[in-house]
């Protein structure tokens, strides 16, 4: 029998434990993070909302220069840590919300940065992040790709699935928004990930291995891939526009 085949879903709790531990041990993937908010920055305009903000690393980034920066998150426990760490921020306003939100807004744009895969009606919840923001506005997401690479960490922190440029471009068609930018990023990071993920059944964790990795071959690639685009990626970025109401 393989050893592939698909999972029992882990308990709730199991995933929500190990998703905080996960953004825990990952803060110290610093180009990583840069790269990614160089990436987005230039959609988000003056009063952006970030959906599935975490522990708020992201968000310390993003806020500086703009007029208000909205950071949610759904998770309780993450929730009262996002508060605590942007109680006197100038700038961010925290809320505890998920998608789909059952609400709407006139956000400059909406950012889901690794949210989308862990919703499982991600038509839904695109359509409901585009009702919180205005004619015009940004909806950026950015997913892991490839089904092929869908290991067990995935299901283990609640992944539902793995996208291509196809598939993502789908879902946002879906939810009636025109799709802008569309490609894949970190070529090599989807090699390393098939290799020490997929097949190894490897855990990211903090230490010395994940910040040389971070500090030389996620360095290198952010530079190449500011003038090449990939065929392939770890990850699909995506840049849809909300439609004149």
């Amino acid at each position: 029998m393989s050893r592939w085949r698909p999972l029992v879903s882990p308990r709730p709790d199991r995933v929500t434990r190990l998703q905080s531990e996960v953004l825990e041990d990952l803060r110290g993937a610093r180009h990583y993070r840069q790269w990614l908010v160089r990436l987005v920055t230039p959609y988000l305009g003056d009063n952006p909302i970030e959906f599935g903000s975490g522990i708020g690393d992201y968000a310390a980034e993003l806020a500086p220069g703009r007029i208000r920066y909205t950071a949610t998150e759904p998770d309780p426990a993450r929730f009262a840590m996002l508060a605590e760490r942007f109680r006197e921020h100038p700038v961010v306003r925290v809320h505890r919300l998920g998608l789909p939100a059952g609400r709407t807004g006139d956000h400059s744009a909406a950012l889901l940065l690794n949210v989308l895969e862990h919703i499982e009606g991600d038509v839904a919840a695109l359509r409901s992040a585009a009702g919180l923001v205005r004619p015009g506005g940004a909806v950026v997401v950015f997913v892991p790709a490839f089904g092929a690479a869908m290991s067990r960490f995935d299901r283990l922190i609640g992944h539902h699935r793995r996208y291509t440029r196809h598939t993502l471009r789908a879902a946002l068609t879906a939810a009636g928004l025109p799709v802008e930018r569309l490609q894949y990023v970190n070529a090599v990071g989807l090699i390393s990930w098939f290799l020490l993920m997929r097949c190894a059944g490897m855990i990211p964790r903090d230490g010395l291995p994940l910040r040389a990795y971070d500090a030389t071959v996620i360095r290198s690639m952010a530079w190449v891939e500011r003038f090449a685009r990939p065929p392939f990626g770890q990850s699909v970025l995506a840049v849809a526009r909300v439609p004149e109401r």
